[in-house]
């Protein structure tokens, strides 16, 4: 593992030991973070799974109701029925955090109260058939909204947990053992000089008695 390039000081080794305290405390917090966002993440695709099948189903049932209509309607009737529409279906767009991540909220919104105005023709040349299809195309409308709200979700949270992973795995394999080996450097750097400044004084004193005293320790 590549040490930091720094000067081995007991201050700079202070210095590197609390920036490690720190770094495992947001390693600990990123990996909490994760954890929470798969959790969330599962539950939202378990969502977005079964939204899809309801809505795969419903679609197959609306297909079959214009199928029908279009059996026993010609095809100009059929087209110049659905021409023109009473009623404007809009959406509304907001957002909600989890966990970080900010995750869209879609609300259908229609300019008219009147359930009836969803028919955008008369009923004297139309036939049932097509107001099933009409209305199950209709009643379809919010689940299309909240399986558009769901994947949007999955999409950006996924992306969020992506992120996340690499940084918690940078902080595991990269940062942490990096202050580790540099710290453990710096340990045994300045354990170094201590024995040889132990050993330097060392043979000055033994200069200095023999100066004096005309002896060594050593004898």
């Amino acid at each position: 593992m590549d040490i930091m390039n720094v000067n081995p000081t007991r201050m700079q080794m202070t210095k590197l030991k609390k920036q490690l305290i720190t770094a495992k405390r947001g390693h600990k917090m990123l990996k909490d973070k994760r954890d929470e966002l798969m959790r969330q993440f599962i539950e939202l695709v378990q969502e977005n799974k079964r939204l899809r099948e309801k809505v795969d189903a419903e679609l197959s049932q609306c297909s079959a109701h214009f199928v029908n209509a279009g059996a026993v309607m010609s095809s100009k009737a059929l087209n110049s029925s659905l021409m023109s529409s009473k009623q404007q279906t809009g959406v509304d767009v907001g957002s909600k955090n989890i966990m970080s991540v900010d995750v869209p909220v879609f609300s259908g919104v229609s300019e008219s109260p009147n359930k009836s105005d969803i028919f955008p023709y008369g009923f004297s040349f139309t036939s049932f058939e097509l107001d099933d299809a009409v209305s199950a195309l209709n009643d379809l409308m919010p689940d299309l909204i909240k399986l558009a709200e769901t994947e949007k979700s999955c999409e950006l949270m996924a992306a969020e947990i992506e992120r996340t992973r690499r940084r918690v795995n940078s902080l595991e394999h990269v940062m942490i053992p990096r202050y580790e080996a540099t710290i453990k450097y710096i340990a045994m750097k300045l354990e170094e000089n201590d024995r040889s400044s132990r050993t330097r004084l060392m043979k000055v004193k033994d200069m200095l008695l023999e100066k004096a005293h005309h002896y060594s320790e050593k004898q």
